[in-house]
């Protein structure tokens, strides 16, 4: 693999991958309806061959797979790749396969009928370069859809844990580059849109796709999904002792209020991207 994208790498084989491996069934149900937004309008076809782009453990292949498109699942995470494998195996799929390699970088070939990705295009460190890189690898009449996150503040799933904690962290020593790898890398529409125009993408759609996820079945679930993925789980792993406790208080008030008889349900919105 590459190491254009070496800290990612490195963070998703080592500190994320096997919390997201743990995470699994949880992260696979609370993004369930936006999954589904997505995979309606990349609209697999039997027969199709298709590229999907950050797979990590496997959901969204598996479910291309269902279609009868022969899928190639590709990511850097080591762990989450074998649950993927795992999982394939345990459904008898045979017409999807997994690469532990750097979409930014892999050679691809140009007969890819579709390039899909749910959440895993917003980590290049050079994203046009990666976005030019998946390019080569689309037929001429291929389709690139994916899912990248819209600004914080259009989400509060990950929001009100983040505004709750920011005060007992201490402030960074330079301001953090909202375009750096991360989340919200491509949350910015008007950059995205230059991105893929500069890739070589025509017939580009950005349009919002918004849902409410479950984050848990009560606030206590809320609660360890949060500090295992999302903003708290990155704030819990700067501080300790009394920082801490205090930290998980202040998020723990800021749910509350939010918590019904159905558990915890808040607002995701993304963008929903469709090119050729």
């Amino acid at each position: 693999m590459s190491s254009s994208n070496a800290e990612q790498i490195e963070y998703w084989n080592t500190k994320a991958g096997p919390t997201w491996v743990e995470s699994q069934a949880r992260v696979d149900r609370m993004l369930a309806p936006l999954t589904a937004i997505l995979l309606d309008r990349a609209s697999a076809r039997e027969g199709e061959r298709v590229l999907d782009v950050g797979c990590g453990c496997g959901d969204t292949s598996l479910q291309l797979a269902q279609t009868g498109a022969a899928v190639w699942g590709i990511d850097i995470s080591g762990p989450m790749l074998a649950r993927a494998e795992e999982r394939a195996k345990e459904v008898g799929r045979g017409n999807v396969s997994f690469s532990q390699t750097d979409a930014s970088t892999q050679s691809l070939t140009p007969d890819h009928d579709l390039i899909l990705s749910r959440f895993g295009v917003m980590f290049f460190a050079d994203p046009t370069a990666a976005f030019r890189n998946l390019h080569s690898g689309l037929a001429p009449d291929g389709r690139l859809c994916f899912l990248c996150w819209q600004p914080p503040r259009e989400n509060p799933w990950m929001a009100i844990t983040g505004a709750a904690l920011q005060p007992l962290l201490p402030p960074p020593e330079t301001p953090p580059d909202p375009r750096a790898p991360g989340p919200f890398a491509l949350a910015d529409k008007e950059y995205l849109a230059g991105i893929l125009d500069d890739a070589g993408f025509r017939d580009v759609e950005i349009e919002s796709a918004t849902a409410d996820v479950h984050v848990g079945d009560d606030l206590d679930d809320a609660m360890d999904s949060q500090s295992r993925i999302g903003p708290m789980a990155r704030a819990l792993a700067e501080l300790e002792g009394d920082a801490r406790e205090q930290a998980i208080a202040a998020a723990r008030a800021a749910l509350s209020p939010h918590v019904t008889e159905n558990g915890l349900d808040l607002g995701a919105a993304c963008w929903l991207v469709h090119a050729r």
